[in-house]
């Protein structure tokens, strides 16, 4: 079973309107992890802005952390597709290369019922690699469609190599019906931050950790909580859950902006706001790939001063970060005018 926390990294390009990978800064996130004794990396996952890769650069991506982390945590690799056979060519490379599991996102676009996910995707992967973990990735909101829990049971009934799933329903119905019927012998990690501590600590849920995107910033702090909560000592996971949540309700930023056609709701998806925050600590992180941009100036306003508030209240949440990065978080974070780069001007 896989239990733990295991970070979504972002892959961080260059400042050429993220053309290149930046290959260094990477290595430097990779170490980062690690040092703050992470269980475990997933490489290209949505966080990782799979979508925009090309499979040699995914390829690359998935390589270099598995080297890094052998025997130091696990590698997970992101590895879906919505074409069944880019999936089991992808699984044979990060196979070949040492990942541990392979991360299976629900095919989008093309949106094939649950059934049929069941039947020509995840099963002829698990079929074909009966030695490597395949974790279904349950996300409706980014592919339209969903491996539905009565179908991940059947799976994880005749394939043993299937026992853990990313839950990034937002639906806590569903998350009890996976259990019920999938049994205990089965890990649900959270794909939501902010519902990984109600997840933990509900009796028909069970969730035994996190593939976390707040992680790349506080790897330490969010395995601690998770460690916290699978040992039982809920009071304690609650206190860090608290503290993070500002942090974790990042993820996704929602804003009202104003138009000569009246006002509109705009949301700035992850992993936007994780690279606007790591560029303001000045981690390695670099813009996202087109066609996602930049953040609004009110969506940035939004981090930044969630940023200032957390620092002030827990500067103790940096420290890993400034000790590892020779980073001055405080000098960072006095002057907003010093990041007009990271959100639209007009």
């Amino acid at each position: 079973m896989i239990t733990g926390c295991y970070t979504a990294i972002v892959t961080p390009f260059t400042e050429e309107r993220g053309e290149k990978i930046d290959e260094a800064g990477l290595d430097l996130l990779i170490d980062f992890q690690i040092a703050n004794g992470i269980s475990g990396i997933v490489a290209v996952g949505s966080t990782g802005e799979s979508s925009t890769l090309n499979w040699k650069e995914h390829n690359l991506v998935i390589e270099k952390i598995a080297k890094k982390t052998q025997n130091k945590c696990i590698t997970i690799a992101g590895v879906g597709s919505n074409s069944t056979k880019e999936t089991l060519e992808a699984t044979k490379h990060a196979y070949s290369v040492g990942a541990t599991a392979m991360l299976l996102v629900d095919p989008y676009y093309n949106g094939p019922s649950s059934l049929e996910i069941r039947k020509e995707y995840v099963e002829p992967v698990a079929k074909a690699f009966p030695d490597v973990q395949i974790i279904p990735y349950i996300i409706p909101g980014r592919t339209g469609t969903q491996l539905l829990p009565e179908d991940l049971a059947i799976i994880h009934k005749e394939y043993k190599n299937v026992s853990s799933v990313k839950e990034a329903t937002g639906d806590i119905t569903n998350m009890r019906k996976t259990r019920t019927f999938c049994g205990d012998n089965f890990s649900i990690l959270s794909g939501d931050d902010p519902l990984t501590y109600e997840m933990m600590t509900d009796p028909q849920i069970k969730a035994s950790g996190i593939i976390s995107v707040t992680s790349n910033i506080f790897p330490y702090a969010v395995t601690r909580m998770v460690k916290l909560a699978n040992e039982g000592n809920f009071k304690e996971a609650q206190k860090l859950n608290s503290i993070l949540s500002p942090i974790f309700n990042l993820v996704t930023v929602k804003t009202k902006e104003t138009t000569p056609f009246g006002d509109v709701v705009c949301r700035a998806r992850n992993p936007l706001a994780i690279k606007t925050i790591m560029s303001i600590l000045g981690m390695p992180s670099g813009p996202c790939r087109q066609p996602l941009g930049k953040m609004t100036l009110n969506g940035f306003n939004v981090v930044f001063e969630a940023l200032q508030t957390i620092f002030k209240t827990s500067p103790d949440l940096f420290k890993p970060i400034s000790d590892f990065f020779g980073i001055n978080i405080s000098r960072r974070l006095e002057n907003r005018d010093d990041f007009k780069a990271l959100y639209y001007t007009k």
